[in-house]
Formats: C-alpha cells, structure tokens, sequence
C-alpha cells in the first residue's frame, strides 16, 4: 500500500527504523487486527495498534464502562461510564489516529460467529477474561490458519504467547479449562492496573511484530512476567503430539 505524504510524517520513526521501514509500515497498513475485549489488556492494545497505523481494528465486546474499570482500562474515559465499550473505545482511537478503520462487534464470541469473524481478520489479540473464550478462540484460530497472540493477567502477574497454525497452541499449554470456581475472577482477587499495561503493551508489540514481519516471533515460547520482582522469564513451549487441537490426532 501506498503511504501518503502525511502517513510518512506521522509514521516517520517507524520508518526510519530499518527492521520496519517503509515497507513493514504498508504491511501494517494493509493489516486487519482484531482484538477480543477492550479491558485491561486489549485498551493498551487497541491505542498502540492505532498508533501503529494498522489499518483496519476490528473490536469485540459486549460490555460496558463502569467506574471500577477505570483503574486499567485506559482507553475509557470517566466520562464514558454507561456506554458500550466498543463505542467508548471508537471514540479514543479515532482521536488518536482518524486514518485508521475501526470495526465494532458489540457480541459475544460464540461457537455459531466465532469462525466467521475471525476469518475476516489476520491476526488475533486475545485480551479476553475467561476460559470458554479463550478456548474458543484458540480452536477458531487453529481451524482458519490464523496468527492468535494471546496475553493474560492476574494480580500482579502475566503471560504472553503468540500461537500460529503449525503449532504449539493454547491447548498444547492448557489442554482444558479448569474447573468452575477454582480460578478467581478479576473481582475476586483484584489486579494492579499497570501491570495489566505491561502486558497488553507486549501484546501490541507481538501483534505488530507479526504483522510487519519484524524480529523473532514469540511462538513456540511463553513469556512470564512477575510486577512485584520486576522479573521477566522466557520459557520454551512444545506442541503435544496428544493435543486435541493441533496434535497429530
């Protein structure tokens, strides 16, 4: 795609890298990203994908702005307090980047639209907060070749790892959801709202990455982040031969 000449000045330090350049900046340009949940990890995500310029957002949430949202979920506004998150979220990126299209899905992800919606776009941000979801996603995502980054956090720590077709995926790591009530919600154990932040900013970073195809991807290793001891690890992820998604089976 070609860039105007107002695109290569808002993009100019993009550009000037040489990892990106012009080049990796059209790609973002002619990218579809789309981002499950506009919380805590998919606010960071949305704001910095616009300021990426990727071209086309799409965004799925069914939820709305409440005050107690507004310790991590900074792409709301106070003001926003009452409305969909989809249009709240419509609102900040448009303010940031009016060059960007943005596509809302104010619905639930379920097994009769999931496919659907996601084959529409190329590469998947996971941000959402519960299992079902998560798996849904991921078995979506296997099933239409397409690229999943997915991030999660609690309390004060996070994980990120991007899965691709080929393999490991989410259920190479967690082969199935855990039992009802044995994990607790955000309400219940609480989260420092920076370091879903941290977390949903890597996520960006990855998404980028993938798109722009930029540096060494994250797939097949799992990044592990712990706020209180400022500590990073990157571990190695295998596929399972046995896994009910992409295994051999």
């Amino acid at each position: 795609m070609r860039l105007s000449d107002h695109e290569l000045e808002r993009y100019a330090r993009h550009i000037v890298l040489r990892e990106v350049g012009g080049t990796g900046q059209a790609k973002l340009k002619a990218a579809r990203v789309l981002v499950v949940g506009a919380g805590g990890l998919g606010s960071p995500v949305l704001l910095y994908l616009a300021a990426a310029g990727v071209g086309t957002i799409g965004l799925v949430d069914d939820d709305t702005v409440s005050l107690s949202n507004l310790q991590r979920q900074v792409v709301h506004r106070t003001a926003d307090i009452g409305r969909l998150k989809t249009d709240s979220a419509v609102d900040a990126l448009k303010a940031l980047n009016p060059e960007v299209a943005v596509e809302t899905h104010a619905l639930r992800l379920t097994d009769d639209n999931a496919q659907a919606l996601i084959a529409r776009y190329d590469v998947i941000a996971d941000g959402s907060d519960n299992f079902a979801t998560r798996f849904l996603i991921n078995d979506t995502c296997m099933a239409t070749g397409r690229t999943l980054v997915s991030a999660a956090v609690t309390e004060f720590d996070g994980q990120l790892a991007t899965f691709k077709p080929q393999g490991p995926c989410y259920r190479c790591l967690y082969p199935e959801p855990p039992p009802p009530g044995t994990v607790p919600s955000c309400s219940q154990s609480g989260v420092l709202g920076a370091a879903a932040g941290v977390m949903g900013t890597l996520q960006a970073l990855e998404a980028i990455k993938e798109v722009a195809g930029t540096g060494e991807s994250l797939s097949g290793h799992l990044l592990i982040y712990e706020a209180l001891t400022t500590t990073f690890r990157k571990v190695r992820l295998k596929r399972d031969p046995a896994c009910a998604t992409c295994g051999q089976a």
